[in-house]
């Protein structure tokens, strides 16, 4: 974004003219958690705590959800902190040999 050039004032000091643009709010994106039949709930639970920051009561809440419904929100976020959140699941769950299945999509506006 180019700058104004700056003008003086009527007490001497060059100031920069201030932009009248508006900043649009980042798209936000969901992160999804599929359903498998060997990734552990536990493993499910731990991540949804240690990752996406939930108490133990909403991770369960979410876990039971996938468990139940195939796929559940773990959260939104901004498409940077999506994707590496996703990316350390995703590393997570290899390292512990799961098949654990995270995606994104934009979220409705």
């Amino acid at each position: 974004m180019a700058r104004r050039p700056k003008e003086q004032d009527d007490t001497g000091v060059a100031t920069a003219e201030r932009s009248k643009e508006k900043l649009e709010r980042p798209k936000l994106y969901k992160v999804l958690l599929h359903n498998d039949h060997y990734t552990t709930r536990e493993f499910v639970v731990a991540i949804l705590i240690g990752i996406f920051n939930k108490s133990e009561t909403d991770a369960y809440t979410i876990m039971m959800h996938v468990h139940q419904k195939g796929t559940g929100v773990a959260g939104v976020y901004p498409f940077d902190v999506a994707q590496t959140k996703v990316d350390k699941v995703m590393r997570l769950a290899r390292e512990h040999e799961y098949p654990l299945l995270l995606t994104m999509e934009p979220e409705d506006d």
